[in-house]
C-alpha cells in the first residue's frame, strides 16, 4: 500500500486497506447520506474528522486529486483532497480520499424531506451561482449535476460545492463549446434526476422536471449575462458603471479592474470578474470569521448598523467591537446541545431574522438578548439536527 498525501492523518494507516470498501466493517464507517455514485463510496471518522473515501482507477484518482488540489489553491467552492491510497494488495482499486464537508446535505436528502418548489428555487440558484464562478475561474465539470453538488444552509438560501471532479478540466479560459457542453450536460443530468426522484415518489407534485431544467439554464444565462456582457453608456452616466460594480458586488462578484473603451456617444464597459466571495472576503477580513456569502451579507449588515449606532468612524475598530460585544456573546449564548443543529454563522444570521419579525410584531426594536433568548427557546430546540433531517444516525459529526 502506498499513501500519497500533502498532508498525512497516521490514523489512516490504521483502516483495513486490504479489503475493498464495500467489504469494509461497520465499526470503521461513519453513516452520513451520500449521493448516486457510480463507484463505491464510504466515511470515516478519525480524530474528530470525517473523511470520504472512494474507490476508483488510478490514473483517474490522481487526476482527481491534483484538481481538486489546485481548485483549493484558488478557493473554489469544492471539497478538499486529503491522499491517494494506491498499490493495495489483490490489485485493489486505488482509493481518493476527501474531507467531508460538515453541514453539507446532498440533494436527495432535501429532496426527501422538503418537499416544497421553494427549495428547489434556491437549489437551482445555487447551482447556477456555482457553474457561473467555475466557468469564469476556466474550469468546465463535464458532468454538471444535482449529484455532484453538495449544498449548504446560506441564511435562508443555499450555497453549493463541488464534490466529484473526475470529468473535470481547469484550463485558463473557457471556449463557447466548452462552457455551451457544460450546460448541455446539466440539461440532460438535471432531468434525469428530477425523473428519477418522481419516479420515488419524493419530488412535489408542483415540480415538472422539464421546466425545472429549462429553469435551471435560464438563471445560469441571467447570471453569466450579468457577469460578463459589455455595457454602452453615454458620456454624462458614469454613475451607471458605478452601479454596475455594485450590482455585480451585491451578487457576491469581486471586480479586478474595469475596461472602458470610448463610442459614439459614450463608453463601452466591460468589468474583469476575478471571483465570487465579496461579501464572504471583506467579512473575513474584518472579522476573521469564515462565512457563507449570503449569511457574510448578513453579518456585515449587522455590523455596519453597530457601527453607525455607535459613532464610531474606523471600520477596523467597529469590526473588533461588534466581534466580542455582539457575535461572540451571542454564539456563546447557544447551549451545547443546540450547537450540532446549525452552524454559528447560520445561528446568528437566523436570530438577526427572528429579531427583525419580532420587532415588526411588536412595532419596535426588542433588542438582541431577548431576540436571542426568543430564538433558543421557540425556534433552535425545535428544529431537528442536520443528521435527523437526513434520517441518518451519525454519531457526534
Amino acid at each position: 500500500m502506498r499513501i500519497t498525501s500533502a498532508l498525512v492523518d497516521p490514523a489512516l494507516l490504521d483502516l483495513p486497506w486490504h479489503l475493498p470498501l464495500e467489504d469494509w466493517p461497520a465499526d470503521h464507517l461513519v453513516a452520513l447520506p451520500q449521493g448516486i455514485s457510480r463507484h463505491v463510496v464510504r466515511f470515516v471518522k478519525l480524530n474528530d474528522t470525517v473523511y470520504a473515501l472512494k474507490e476508483t482507477r488510478e490514473r483517474i484518482a490522481e487526476k482527481e486529486y491534483d484538481l481538486l488540489r489546485a481548485l483549493e489553491r484558488i478557493d473554489f467552492p469544492a471539497v478538499k483532497a486529503v491522499a491517494i491510497v494506491t498499490d493495495r494488495v489483490d490489485s485493489l482499486e486505488t482509493v481518493l480520499i476527501t474531507r467531508h464537508l460538515q453541514f453539507s446535505l446532498p440533494y436527495r436528502a432535501l429532496f426527501s424531506h422538503v418537499l416544497r418548489p421553494e427549495t428547489m428555487n434556491r437549489l437551482l440558484d445555487a447551482l447556477a451561482a456555482l457553474i457561473v464562478r467555475m466557468h469564469l475561474t476556466g474550469f468546465s465539470w463535464g458532468d454538471c449535476s444535482l449529484s455532484n453538488t453538495l449544498f449548504r444552509r446560506d441564511a435562508g438560501a443555499f450555497a453549493a460545492y463541488l464534490v466529484d471532479a473526475e470529468t473535470g478540466n481547469l484550463h485558463p479560459r473557457l471556449s463557447e463549446g466548452q462552457r455551451r457542453e457544460d450546460i448541455e450536460i446539466l440539461r440532460l443530468n438535471i432531468f434525469g434526476e428530477c425523473l428519477d426522484l418522481q419516479a420515488a415518489e419524493l419530488l412535489h407534485e408542483a415540480i415538472d422536471p422539464e421546466s425545472v431544467v429549462d429553469d435551471i439554464v435560464a438563471r445560469y444565462e441571467r447570471l453569466w449575462h450579468e457577469v460578463t456582457y459589455e455595457q454602452e453608456v453615454p458620456r454624462d452616466a458614469r454613475h451607471d458603471i458605478e452601479g454596475r460594480i455594485r450590482r455585480l458586488n451585491d451578487l457576491g462578484f469581486d471586480v479586478a479592474e474595469v475596461s472602458l473603451s470610448t463610442v459614439d456617444g459614450g463608453y463601452r464597459v466591460r468589468p474583469k470578474v476575478v471571483d465570487a466571495g465579496y461579501h464572504t472576503r471583506r467579512l473575513l477580513r474584518l472579522t476573521g470569521l469564515d462565512a457563507e456569502e449570503n449569511q457574510a451579507r448578513q453579518l456585515l449588515n449587522d455590523l455596519d448598523t453597530y457601527r453607525a449606532e455607535s459613532d464610531l468612524t474606523d471600520e477596523q475598530q467597529a469590526a473588533h467591537r461588534w466581534l466580542t460585544e455582539v457575535f461572540e456573546p451571542v454564539v456563546r449564548a447557544v447551549p451545547a446541545n443546540l450547537r450540532r443543529k446549525l452552524e454559528p454563522q447560520e445561528i446568528f444570521s437566523q436570530i438577526i431574522q427572528h429579531k427583525w419579525l419580532l420587532s415588526e410584531r411588536a412595532g419596535r426594536d426588542v433588542g438582541m438578548g431577548p431576540a436571542v433568548q426568543s430564538y433558543l427557546t421557540d425556534v433552535l430546540a425545535h428544529k431537528p439536527d442536520e443528521q435527523a433531517v437526513l434520517g441518518v444516525e451519525i454519531g457526534s459529526v
